[in-house]
């Protein structure tokens, strides 16, 4: 993955703070803007982890901090919701002039409800999904009941919310009142996905129930069972953005249209940021992945590992070659299944089998044949399976050459 720094400014010329995230190879095949939910900020765990599913699956996805949170301008007390959803319309305007359109909004909670209104105003979007996201922007009273009556008394109030004081004002409270959500449904004819705990202690899941009665078809729904609110935990957030990102490419043109010549041609790219631990980006010839390492070894298991990757190329390989072969002869197949696993084990023939050095890499392969073969034509197909150009390779002396991109 390729996480840059972003800055653009909003209708009142504040600089908004985001994070661009652009898959392996940098050459996304679509781009989606991320918005977060009420108070939060781009870095909640739950963001940069949908964010990263999304890119796993060739998005370049951008999330920002909303005018007046995180590290952009302003100041949040002066904000309202319709300032959001102009955020977000001033991020699409970014992404189109820097980069290219926009064709997915993604929002969290009240941002959910943000991208609803935003869609509307952003012609490249051609579908957007909501996670937990309120039917009504008025919900996000119930959270500022403790100081409600002094906003209505003196015009603001200070509000404590998840820790941290927040200075709302009577403009906020305002405004939440005259967004017609439904209105809005009822005229936007663009793809929705929303997804909702039935846990969820603080949008109740009749909201997922009334944005989807209000929406137009094609609409989904997909229950985040056992998840809370924040999505705190990371496999629900991860899970929430490979299905947001399996069920977009159904409406959006995969475009894998190069922005620029890359500076090489190799059929694999891997990316690993500072703060990722093992979880790698990966671009496997057209094909995005991640990588990873178990969870013992300290990785989150999002991905098979180096050496599973290996044993894979090794299995298919096989699984190809000796098809390839059987249909060349008129041999019948119905199926074959290779399983490959990896370590190093004493060579067969060690002599002193005491001494690490003795070990060697090992790789266990076993073929099973759904076929109606004889033992001539299954001694054969054994031999065949050697003949693979992967398992050659492996043979074979091979050498690695190394050098540095500028």
């Amino acid at each position: 993955m390729n996480l840059q720094k972003v800055n653009f400014k909003n209708k009142d010329g504040q600089d908004l703070v985001g994070r661009l995230e652009l898959p392996a190879n940098r050459h996304p095949h679509n781009f989606a803007i991320f918005a977060h939910c009420f108070t939060c900020t781009k870095n909640l765990t739950a963001v940069r982890n949908i964010s990263k599913a999304l890119t796993a699956n060739g998005f370049g996805v951008l999330r920002f901090d909303f005018t007046g949170l995180g590290e952009s301008e302003g100041d949040f007390a002066d904000t309202n919701f319709s300032g959001n959803v102009d955020d977000l319309v001033a991020a699409a305007d970014y992404l189109e002039k820097n980069y290219k359109a926009p064709t997915l909004l993604v929002g969290h909670s009240l941002g959910g409800t943000a991208v609803i209104f935003a869609a509307g105003r952003i012609n490249s979007i051609k579908a957007l999904a909501t996670i937990g996201a309120p039917s009504n922007p008025v919900h996000i009273k119930h959270l500022l009941k403790s100081g409600i009556p002094e906003i209505e008394e003196t015009g603001k109030a200070v509000v404590n919310l998840s820790g941290r004081d927040f200075t709302i004002k009577k403009q906020f409270l305002d405004d939440l009142q005259h967004q017609p959500l439904a209105q809005i449904l009822g005229k936007l004819r663009k793809p929705i996905l929303i997804l909702h705990s039935p846990q969820d202690a603080t949008v109740e899941v009749k909201n997922a129930e009334e944005i989807y009665r209000a929406a137009h078809h094609p609409k989904s729904f997909v229950s985040l069972d056992g998840a809370d609110h924040l999505l705190s935990n990371k496999r629900d957030s991860f899970y929430a953005g490979e299905l947001i990102s399996g069920w977009a490419k159904r409406y959006l043109t995969l475009d894998t249209e190069k922005q620029e010549e890359p500076k090489t041609k190799h059929q694999v790219v891997a990316s690993l940021d500072h703060d990722d631990g093992f979880s790698t980006q990966m671009k496997v010839g057209n094909h995005f992945m991640t990588a990873d390492e178990p969870i013992d070894v300290g990785g989150n298991d999002f991905g098979p590992s180096p050496y599973e990757l290996v044993s894979a190329g090794l299995s298919a390989c096989t699984a190809m070659t000796v098809q390839m072969y059987a249909k060349r002869k008129g041999w019948k197949i119905d199926n074959i299944e290779v399983h490959t696993s990896y370590n190093r084990s004493h060579a067969i023939d060690c002599k002193e089998c005491d001494l690490d050095s003795a070990k060697i890499d090992t790789f266990k392969r076993e073929i099973k044949l759904t076929a109606d073969l004889d033992e001539k034509q299954k001694k054969r197909i054994l031999q065949i399976a050697d003949k693979c150009p992967v398992h050659k390779t492996l043979h074979n002396e091979t050498q690695v050459i190394t050098t540095l991109i500028a």
